[in-house]
């Protein structure tokens, strides 16, 4: 018996630093963010995007799935995705108040309890769906917001009209939220020419780098607020649809279970119409009559089988035999 090909201790070390690449430009995103260049910090949580998107389809094509990968992916998603952008948010807006360090430390505690369940219930596994709002998707919309907010395409529209520090908050908790919900999202799909999803994950991820190419501030933010979008519209048809035949079901459940209480309970169930005469009266006693001491019989052994139970052995009075005249 051929024992399996193990893989070359390269290619197990391929995805790992594709993710320990992703480390790197979140750290750096925080380090270019403390020195005010919030616009590069942006750029480099997009390219630690790109990494994470790349490593675990390494790992799979080069069969180098293991556990360790899995835990240090979400690792570093905490960091690049969780931490990195609110810090982002709050060198640029929220540390020019007193208490609004609160809203980074909600965004980064949901993305890490996102993680965490994350491990727990979907990582290794195949998943056309995410619970909840995956964490790389949550933190590039926040940090794209940056983005979006110096250009004229958003300061000439109506959202313009309000400060974008004041809309930053509710989309901060708003994010961390969704993260955290069991609203239920598309998983990325797979680069793949022989199949329609793997054409449409393909077609996604360029367009994806040509707009982080040409259109970088303009594309990002609206694209992930449809995303975001979509999976709650998607959730809430979806769990409508799921309900619809369950509510029925259980109606015409509650309606048999009564029709049958109701012809137990009635005594002319089997009954034949009431215009047979007075034949079928005396025929209904009689088969009444017949029927009584066959249900005695029936019930009798369960009475005394709970007088039994109860500490009170013995059969009824009833059911005693007669004891016999004295002898004049």
């Amino acid at each position: 018996m051929r024992r399996p090909r193990l893989p070359r201790p390269s290619m197990v070390m391929l995805p790992s630093g594709i993710t320990l690449f992703s480390l790197f430009w979140g750290v750096f995103a925080i380090v270019a963010a403390s020195r005010g260049d919030f616009t590069r910090a942006v750029l480099y949580v997009m390219i630690g995007a790109a990494a994470d998107a790349l490593d675990g389809r390494v790992a799979r094509a080069t069969g180098t799935n293991t556990r360790f990968g899995s835990e240090l992916d979400s690792l570093v998603d905490a960091i690049t995705f969780g931490l990195a952008p609110a810090m982002i948010m709050y060198f640029a807006v929220l540390h020019k108040d007193g208490w609004d360090w609160l809203f980074v430390f909600g965004f980064v505690a949901c993305a890490v309890i996102r993680l965490a369940r994350f491990n727990i219930e979907q990582a290794g596994r195949a998943k056309s769906h995410f619970r909840g709002l995956p964490s790389p998707a949550a933190g590039a919309v926040l940090a794209s917001y940056y983005w979006f907010s110096q250009t004229p395409l958003y300061n000439e529209t109506a959202i313009g009209d309000l400060p974008w520090h004041v809309l930053l908050r509710y989309l901060m908790a708003a994010l961390a939220f969704l993260m955290v919900s069991d609203i239920p999202y598309p998983a990325w799909p797979t680069f793949s020419l022989r199949n329609l999803r793997g054409v449409i994950g393909l077609l996604i991820f360029v367009s994806l780098v040509f707009g982080l190419i040409f259109l970088p501030r303009e594309f990002f933010f609206p694209v992930g607020m449809l995303y975001v979008l979509y999976g709650i519209v998607a959730g809430g048809v979806r769990g409508l649809l799921e309900r619809a035949p369950r509510d029925e079901s259980e109606l015409e459940d509650r309606h048999r279970d009564l029709i049958h209480d109701v012809d137990e309970r009635s005594p002319y169930s089997d009954d034949d119409d009431d215009d047979d005469g007075d034949d079928d009266d005396h025929a209904d006693d009689d088969n009444e009559a017949n029927e009584a001491p066959a249900a005695e019989a029936i019930v009798a052994p369960r009475r005394k089988r709970r007088r039994r139970r109860r500490g009170r052995p013995g059969s009824p009075p009833h059911d005693r035999p007669t004891p016999p005249d004295p002898i004049a």
